[in-house]
C-alpha cells in the first residue's frame, strides 16, 4: 500500500494538473466568446479552430485528472470516515458526468461555426446563431456542473480537518469555498450582470483554499506523528 506522503503527493499532481489544464480552457473561451454577439464568435471560432480544439482537449484532461484526484484522495482519507470520502468521489464523479456531456455543445458549437454536417443548410447567419446557442448552452451547463465542483469541498474540508495530515484551518478554508462557488453559480443562474460582478469576490476564498490545498500536497505532503520519545527504564504509568 502507498504510503499517505506518497498520496498526497500523487493528489497534489493532479490536482495542479486539473486547475492548469481548466484555467486553460477557460482562457481560450472567454478569449474566443463575444457574449451576445453570435457574429463575432463565429468568426472568432472560424479562426482559431485549433486553438478552440485544444481548449476542447484540455478540459477534457482536466475531467479526467479531476475524478482521478478524488480517487487518490478516497485512499488517502478514508481511515477518516468512509461515508464522507465516498460522498466526495460521488459528488466528483458527478461533476465529472456532467462537464464531459456538456463538452458536446462545444463541439456542436464548432460544428455550427464552421458549417459542417447538418448545420451547413441554416446557411451564414443561421449557423453563427445555432453556434452562439450552443456556446450559452455550454456556459449553462459548465454552471451545473460548478455546483457539484464546489460541492465536493464540503466533505473534502471535514476530512482534512478531521484527518491530523492537515492543518484544521486548511478544512475550514475549503469548506468557504464550497460556499464561494455556491454563491457564484447561484448568482450567475438568477441574475447573470449582478453575478459577473459578483464572481471575483465569490470565487477569491475557493481559489485561496483549493491552491493552498494543491501547495500543501505538494510541499508538505501530511503530517505523519511523531511517536513520543522515551525514556530508558522508565516505568510506564500505571
Amino acid at each position: 500500500m502507498a504510503a499517505p506522503k506518497t498520496l498526497a503527493r500523487i493528489a497534489g499532481s493532479l490536482y495542479l494538473l486539473v486547475a492548469v489544464f481548466t484555467v486553460f480552457a477557460g482562457v481560450v473561451n472567454t478569449r474566443l466568446v463575444e457574449p451576445g454577439n453570435a457574429a463575432a464568435t463565429a468568426d472568432n471560432i472560424r479562426a482559431s479552430v485549433a486553438l478552440f480544439r485544444i481548449g476542447f482537449l484540455s478540459e477534457l484532461v482536466g475531467a479526467v485528472c479531476f475524478l482521478l484526484t478524488a480517487m487518490v484522495l478516497y485512499r488517502l482519507l478514508k481511515h477518516v470516515s468512509r461515508a464522507a470520502a465516498a460522498a466526495m468521489v460521488t459528488v466528483v464523479a458527478v461533476s465529472v458526468a456532467i462537464q464531459s456531456l456538456n463538452l458536446l455543445n462545444q463541439s456542436a458549437g464548432l460544428m455550427a461555426a464552421t458549417g459542417q454536417g447538418p448545420t451547413g443548410a441554416f446557411g451564414p447567419v443561421g449557423s453563427d446563431r445555432l453556434a452562439m446557442l450552443f456556446v450559452d448552452m455550454y456556459h449553462d451547463g459548465y454552471l451545473i456542473a460548478q455546483t457539484y465542483f464546489g460541492l465536493w469541498l464540503l466533505p473534502l474540508g471535514y476530512l482534512v480537518a478531521k484527518s491530523g495530515y492537515f492543518p484544521k484551518v486548511l478544512g475550514v478554508l475549503l469548506v468557504i469555498g464550497c460556499l464561494g462557488h455556491l454563491t457564484d453559480v447561484f448568482a450567475r443562474l438568477l441574475a447573470p450582470g449582478f453575478g459577473a460582478a459578483v464572481s471575483p469576490w465569490a470565487m477569491t476564498p475557493a481559489a485561496v483554499a483549493e491552491l493552498a490545498f494543491i501547495a500543501w500536497l505538494l510541499v508538505k505532503a501530511v503530517r505523519v506523528p511523531v511517536p513520543e520519545a522515551r525514556i530508558p527504564g522508565a516505568v510506564p504509568a500505571a
